[in-house]
């Protein structure tokens, strides 16, 4: 249990039309590592404003570390719009640029990824300003590993983007849309499985995890592929699934667990989150998955 998991990217609001929760990609999926192994690193940034106070007071009462969040002066707290269409998946309005899209990145954040970290998480909707994008960048090419969600939305991303996050990969998500992207890109193959081991050998990517909705996933390195169907079921809202699989699938790398089980309990994490209303789940969920992923044979 003595690695170390860093995200770095956005914080913000996802606004319902009856509630707000705090959400981000990154905050998603760190917030479950956090959950899942009783630690880990946050580097991001909210405004100086309402909402900014508001969650870092949050965090702060449920002890979710927030010593690498900054507070902007200038820029106020990301908000995304969230509207669920009858399949219960979510469609997003994005506000205009906020407080991340100008983060810079301080002395101390910098030798917390060089020093403290084992694997660094980054997406690409935390590049789409050049400011945050020479953010992230800058912390490429350290001795870690790094995981890509290579969350393509809009059109907030250009190949240029896309391959040099591939590049320092070691382990990328993508879903089954953002799997067309790069085979336009690219010039892969068609076929899914054939563009996926073309990635692993054009990018060097030690594992590529491509999620396809209510069908499932497959999980692929460069001597096997591991398929997982879902099995059905009532779904609440599949907001933050990917980054819930995305949790698993970290944590599964990092601690060298089985293909199999990772995708397994990656998948079946995922599931219970579209079981839950929003990205993050139940103490109880968390307490379950890590009896799943770290009990003893």
């Amino acid at each position: 249990m003595n690695l170390n998991v860093t995200a770095i990217g956005e914080i913000l609001y996802d606004i319902y039309p009856d509630q707000k929760r705090i959400g981000g990609a990154p905050f998603n999926f760190i917030y479950h590592v956090w959950k899942l192994l009783g630690k880990a690193n946050f580097i991001s940034s909210v405004g100086n404003d309402e909402n900014g106070a508001e969650i870092l007071n949050h965090l702060n009462k449920i002890g979710f570390p927030t010593s690498h969040i900054f507070v902007d002066e200038n820029y106020p707290t990301g908000t995304v719009l969230v509207a669920l269409d009858e399949n219960k998946s979510p469609h997003f309005t994005m506000s205009g640029y906020n407080c991340f899209d100008y983060f810079v990145l301080d002395k101390k954040s910098m030798a917390l990824i060089e020093h403290k970290t084992d694997l660094l998480y980054f997406g690409t909707f935390g590049q789409r300003n050049l400011t945050a994008r020479k953010t992230i960048q800058s912390t490429f090419g350290k001795n870690i590993k790094y995981f890509c969600d290579l969350n393509l939305r809009h059109e907030f991303f250009t190949k240029e983007m896309i391959e040099e996050s591939l590049r320092i990969s070691n382990v990328i998500k993508i879903n089954e849309r953002e799997l067309t992207v790069l085979q336009s890109y690219f010039n892969l193959h068609k076929e899914t499985l054939t563009a996926v081991n073309q990635l692993l050998e054009k990018f060097n990517i030690s594992l590529i995890a491509v999620t396809f909705g209510k069908d499932g996933a497959i999980l692929s390195n460069q001597e096997s592929t591991d398929y997982y169907r879902s099995e059905s079921l009532e779904v609440i809202d599949t907001l933050g699934a990917g980054d819930a699989y995305s949790a698993i699938v970290c944590i599964g790398y990092l601690f060298n667990m089985e293909m199999q089980k990772t995708n397994l309990l990656a998948n079946q994490f995922a599931l219970d989150i579209c079981r839950t209303l929003g990205a993050l789940a139940s103490d109880e969920i968390y307490e379950k998955y890590k009896s799943l992923l770290f009990q003893t044979e």
